[in-house]
Parts: C-alpha cells; sequence; structure tokens
C-alpha cells in the first residue's frame, strides 16, 4: 500500500510539475505583434517603437511596424494588411480617434486582440484594453501652474487637436486646472494645430500678430510648443509671453532648460510600451485585465534634467 501511494505520489508530481512546465514555456512562447501607430514624425511614438523593437529582440518575437504618417484611410488599409499577416495581437495608435471602427472590426473578425496606446477610441468595446498616459492629469497640472503665475488672470491661447482624444484629455484638464479662476483668463484663440511644429507656427504667428497683448499660450503638445516657440522667437516676443505644454520630449526638456518654454508636463512613452506589451501577453495567456490603464504624468523640473539630462524620453 504504501508503495502504491508513493508511486502515486511520485506521478502527480511529475503531471503537476509537467503541466507548470509547459504553462511556463507557453508564457515564454514568442508572439507575432503588430504596432500600428498614427506617424513616426513624432519622438514620443518612435521611443514606443524602439522599445518594442528592444522586447522584441529580448524575446525572440517577430515585430511588425506599420506607419500610415497622419492618414487615417491609409492606417486602416494597413491594418487589414497586419490581420492577413496573421499576428498575435495588435498594439494600436489611431490616427483618428473616431475614425478606426472599419480596422477593429476587421481584427475582431480574425479573433485578433486589439490594445490601445496613448490615444483613447469611440468604439472601445471593440479593444480589450487602452494604456495610456493620464492625459487628463498632464493638463491639469499646466491649468494649475498657469493659474499660479497668473493669479490675476491673463490673455491667453490655446493650441489643441481636436481629432486626437488624448490631446482633447490635455485641454479638458487644461481647463479644469486653471479652476475657480478661469473666468479671469480670456482665450483669445484656440485652434488645431494639428500636434506638429509646422502647422503650429504660422497659426501662432497669425494668433501673435492680431493680439500683441497676448500674455500665454497652452499647447497639447511639445511639437506644437516649439512651433509656438518659433513664431514667438521671430517677433521678438518670446520673453513677454509663457508657453505651457504636455510631453516632455528630448526636444521639449531642452527648450524648458533653455527657458523657452514655461513648463511641459511628462509623459514616459518608454514605461507605456512596456506596460502595453505586459497587458498584450496577459490577454494572450487568457487572463483578464483592466479596460483602462493610466501611466502617471508629472512635471518636468530643472532637478531632473540636472540628474538625468535631455537627450532621451522618460
Amino acid at each position: 500500500m504504501k508503495k502504491f501511494i508513493t508511486s502515486f505520489l511520485t506521478i502527480t508530481f511529475i503531471i503537476f510539475t509537467s503541466f507548470f512546465q509547459l504553462v511556463n514555456a507557453d508564457e515564454k512562447k514568442p508572439i507575432k505583434f503588430a504596432f500600428i501607430t498614427s506617424t513616426l514624425n513624432n519622438s514620443f511614438f518612435t521611443a514606443i517603437s524602439d522599445t518594442f523593437s528592444e522586447i522584441a529582440k529580448q524575446n525572440g518575437d517577430q515585430y511588425i511596424l506599420v506607419d500610415p504618417q497622419y492618414d487615417q484611410a491609409k492606417q486602416i488599409s494597413m491594418m487589414e494588411d497586419v490581420i492577413n499577416q496573421k499576428v498575435d495581437i495588435i498594439y494600436l495608435i489611431a490616427v483618428d480617434s473616431e475614425g478606426i471602427r472599419q480596422g477593429l472590426l476587421a481584427a475582431k473578425q480574425k479573433q485578433i486582440p486589439v490594445v490601445v496606446i496613448d490615444n483613447p477610441i469611440s468604439d472601445d468595446d471593440l479593444v480589450v484594453s487602452t494604456v495610456a498616459s493620464d492625459n487628463f492629469l498632464a493638463g491639469k497640472i499646466n491649468g494649475e501652474q498657469m493659474a499660479k503665475d497668473y493669479p490675476n488672470g491673463a490673455k491667453i491661447a490655446v493650441i489643441d487637436c481636436p481629432f486626437n482624444r488624448a490631446s482633447v484629455l490635455r485641454a479638458d484638464g487644461f481647463y479644469a486646472g486653471l479652476g475657480e479662476n478661469r473666468s479671469k483668463f480670456e482665450v483669445v484663440s484656440q485652434q488645431n494645430g494639428k500636434c506638429a511644429l509646422e502647422v503650429t507656427m504660422p497659426i501662432a504667428e497669425d494668433i501673435i500678430q492680431a493680439h500683441p497683448d497676448l500674455q500665454a499660450f497652452f499647447a497639447v503638445n511639445d511639437p506644437s510648443a516649439l512651433g509656438v516657440v518659433v513664431a514667438l522667437k521671430a517677433s521678438n516676443k518670446l520673453k513677454n509671453v509663457k508657453v505651457y505644454t504636455v510631453d516632455g520630449s528630448p526636444d521639449g526638456k531642452k527648450a524648458f532648460s533653455d527657458g523657452d518654454i514655461t513648463l511641459t508636463v511628462a509623459q514616459a512613452p518608454i514605461q507605456l510600451a512596456k506596460e502595453t506589451y505586459k497587458v498584450g501577453k496577459q490577454v494572450l495567456a487568457g487572463e483578464s485585465v483592466a479596460k483602462e490603464i493610466l501611466v502617471p504624468t508629472f512635471p518636468i523640473t530643472k532637478e531632473m534634467i540636472d540628474q538625468y539630462g535631455v537627450k532621451v524620453w522618460q
């Protein structure tokens, strides 16, 4: 009887151990994944892509990168191509928060999970999770700082990007951050800079010319803010107008360090990529994941720059 029990326990242990070895092997199994960005003409997105590439090399994964260059129709077409390549999972930054439904439906039809990064979409029922910076908080920190800098209010302009949900959240957070002093601030102009320096610059030039007594700009990302800085320098008004923004990019941190930007609130694209990949692996392993995961945002300080420099993203 003792021999039987011993043999039974030995067999049970072998089966139990083998099961967990299989599970562990499955967790380490290389995957085929795609990152469909909105553009690579922005160091924030290239930082995410570079991190994915590094992770793929470490894990022996097959990594596919797609860049539609801010073209929504092209993004959907490229997404359909990626789906036909039978990837295990798609990580997506949509060009248009409301215009990606066709691609999402195509992925759902082929049972390919989609995890959204950075820019929340309208059809979130078609994605398993959204991993994003706390964009509302980033805008709010800017609004709170501006309210402190101008306790009596000011004439200001806002450079937004209404087709991008992350940017909308930042603008909403900015106005919330002004708090009870919001009525003291006169928004003389709010225009779409399309999150791009070259688009924002002429818009800012027109605003500065039309409102010579302007006191501050809030821009929804660093490229837009840098477009504002170029326009202010050309008008010789940089010393008189404060610029507030979101990103904490290397260029943004350099401008902050030089005194050209008053505040940039940092995103962490490297951390975003790592968290997104982790979520994807959990999904593929059949685990439940949160519908929304927010990565904290925080103001860049001179102490941070002294310690870490300005050359890389956080």
